[in-house]
């Protein structure tokens, strides 16, 4: 046989060959069966501790099913009454079968990716197939960005002679804010469901008036100004700022550290980070306030019984000890920590589970709705949800904040250490002490003197105007030293020209209701602590109050603004014009005022950044164009 021939033959052989290995079908495993085989036994070594010190037994108790519809229930629910059962479940280390299919998979990629050329000059029609087999084929550790937000549209603009009252629940979240940083310092341009302009507004405090001595536990603020983007536009800003209680006077906390330790979680910037976020909370326990961990994965156990703050380094070893692995059945560990924080109930404490996650949950029950219904049948019990978000690629934000909205707590987002001081220790009141629940506005428009009006943000924070007397009616709570600010853009009666043409038939005489000189009428709605029934506290804002140039408002007005027009341009808002980052960043550097931590001045390089990203994004663009064009 020739040379030639035997070399011939010899490659058809091996085309053949890895062919044939590249359809083998191999199951996919998902992202936490890999990971989940670094995770060790040391939640199973903390779990056993656990028990020991209650001096519990290390055997299961779990009465086994009746049938198998029982057996199957019960493995969905991912939660057994003993939590050694669960931890050694989910934490076991074992050989990784699946893990090292996909090993071998990526490694025959790289073959046939360096191998290519060769087989397409000797061998057409073999190197066709396999091409295309490759091509379907996607390395493991490509990163995959699952993230997922909640879409909304931004509110539109409501003509005054038709729809005078705006109705909604105040929101203290902040966790889009610091999410959507985390993204632009990435170098990307978020997405706009990621951007809830209100959590930028909040992130900020605006040094409003302390409430006074009258027995409401916040104070109300108002100004009118200049809109710094519309010449003929108008912004209405309404503040409130909550009491703040003193340390000394805080009420003793029951805390259940809810910690997702799923295989979703093992990057730097999730448990690890976590972990160090949850030390600075814990040195500012007290004797008094108790502290519970539970952890969840494919299932839920406790790792630490209710302990005093005062036992900071067994709090702190138990935290040291966890380790990420497994699949994310968030629902059992929520009911595992409503019931771990109704065993340790106490009346005049601040009860509340503080659930930290990615909020990728896969297994168990993942059904939003169904997630949410669980929340708000626990609130009822009298405990608190608030939630810590870490991480990126898979991070459920929508997830987070309604958890956070039906739990009656809030919703942060952590993205360095600097956002954990600043969350859990330079806010720790605002973090751990309520002092109003269920609070709503509701805002009424004279005609006589406002055309229209656009509330700029709270969108998933609407009510019905009849709702803001029903006290049946979830909404937003306060918390200790809160700010709360919301962000009218009004059109004054005869000052510009409207959105919206005046209706053809109306014969509503307004002067004849006018109530002499007053813009618009502020009522708020809230429940004091420990109390069912609501009460209301009303606000005036008089016509002449408006300053008409914009360099005459205060600081805080101005800053305001600059945050609202900043979020309005991530989000690509029509009602922005011509405005840009640049010219935002330069309003927010004149009202910077005073800025002892930082957080206005890294709002100012924010805004700068995303110049920077927006004229990349505009030349890539161009040179696109340009290319396209010269084919």
């Amino acid at each position: 046989m020739k040379p030639y021939s035997i070399l011939m033959t010899f490659i058809l052989v091996s085309s053949s060959l890895i062919f044939v290995a590249c359809t083998t079908p191999i199951e996919q495993p998902d992202k936490e069966e890999i990971a989940s085989t670094n995770a060790g036994q040391t939640n199973q070594s903390i779990v056993d501790k656990s028990q020991s010190s209650l001096k519990q037994k290390n055997t299961v108790q779990q009465p086994k099913p009746a049938n198998t519809a029982e057996a199957e229930q019960a493995q969905s629910q991912g939660q057994t009454s003993h939590p050694s059962m669960t931890m050694s479940a989910f934490m076991a280390p074992k050989r990784d079968v699946r893990g090292d299919q996909i090993k071998s998979r990526a490694k025959l990629g790289k073959t046939l990716k360096s191998e290519r050329f060769e087989f397409h000059s000797l061998l057409p029609q073999s190197s066709v197939a396999i091409n295309s087999l490759q091509e379907q084929i996607r390395i493991p550790s490509e990163p995959v960005n699952r993230e997922h937000y909640q879409h909304f549209k931004s509110n539109p603009v409501k003509l005054v002679k038709e729809d005078p009252l705006s109705t909604f629940s105040i929101d203290v979240d902040t966790a889009s804010y610091t999410n959507v940083r985390r993204m632009i310092q990435d170098g990307a341009i978020p997405p706009t469901d990621a951007v809830r302009i209100e959590e930028f507004i909040n992130y900020f405090s605006y040094d409003y008036p302390k409430p006074a001595k009258d027995g409401h536990p916040f104070s109300v603020t108002t100004e009118l100004g200049p809109s710094p983007w519309s010449s003929d536009r108008y912004l209405m800003q309404i503040g409130l700022q909550g009491y703040e209680v003193p340390e000394a006077d805080r009420p003793p906390v029951n805390l259940v550290f809810l910690i997702d330790v799923s295989g979703s979680m093992n990057t730097a910037n999730k448990l690890p980070l976590l972990k160090k976020s949850f030390k600075f909370l814990v040195n500012k326990l007290r004797p008094e306030d108790y502290v519970s961990m539970v952890v969840y994965a494919g299932a839920s156990g406790v790792v630490l019984p209710p302990t005093a703050g005062s036992e900071k380094a067994t709090i702190l070893n138990a935290l040291n000890q966890l380790k990420a692995g497994g699949s994310t059945n968030g629902a059992s560990g929520i009911r595992l920590a409503y019931q771990t924080a109704m065993q340790n109930y106490r009346k005049e404490a601040s009860n509340l589970v503080l659930l930290a996650t990615d909020g990728d949950f896969n297994v168990g029950t993942t059904n939003f709705n169904q997630l949410i219904d669980l929340i708000k049948e626990k609130r009822k019990s009298g405990i608190a949800i608030s939630t810590l978000g870490f991480g990126a690629g898979n991070y459920n934000d929508h997830l987070a904040e309604q958890i956070a909205d039906a739990g009656n707590g809030s919703a942060s987002y952590i993205d360095s250490l600097q956002e954990a001081r600043k969350v859990l220790v330079d806010r720790v009141g605002a973090a751990l002490t309520p002092i109003a629940r269920d609070t709503k506005i509701q805002i009424e428009f004279n005609p006589d003197w406002v055309a229209e009006y656009r509330l700029i943000g709270y969108e998933n924070r609407h009510l019905e105007h009849h709702e803001f007397n029903m006290d049946s009616v979830d909404a937003g709570d306060l918390f200790s030293g809160h700010t709360v600010t919301a962000i009218y853009e009004i059109v004054l009666v005869g000052q510009s020209k409207p959105s919206i043409d005046p209706l053809r038939y109306d014969s509503t005489d307004v002067s004849e209701k006018s109530k002499g000189q007053e813009l618009a009428f502020v009522k708020l709605r809230y429940k004091p602590i420990g109390e069912n029934t609501s009460q209301l506290l009303t606000h005036s804002i008089a016509a002449n109050s408006v300053i008409q140039a914009f360099d005459k408002t205060s600081t805080r007005f101005q800053f305001a603004s600059s945050v609202a027009g900043y979020g309005q341009l991530l989000r690509k808002s029509p009602y922005l014009h011509q405005m840009t980052a640049p010219q935002l960043a330069k309003i927010a550097r004149l009202a910077k005022g005073e800025d002892q931590q930082g957080y206005r001045s890294g709002f100012i390089d924010l805004v700068e950044l995303t110049a920077v990203l927006h004229a990349e994004a505009e030349n890539q663009t161009i040179d696109n164009d340009t290319a396209l064009s010269q084919r």
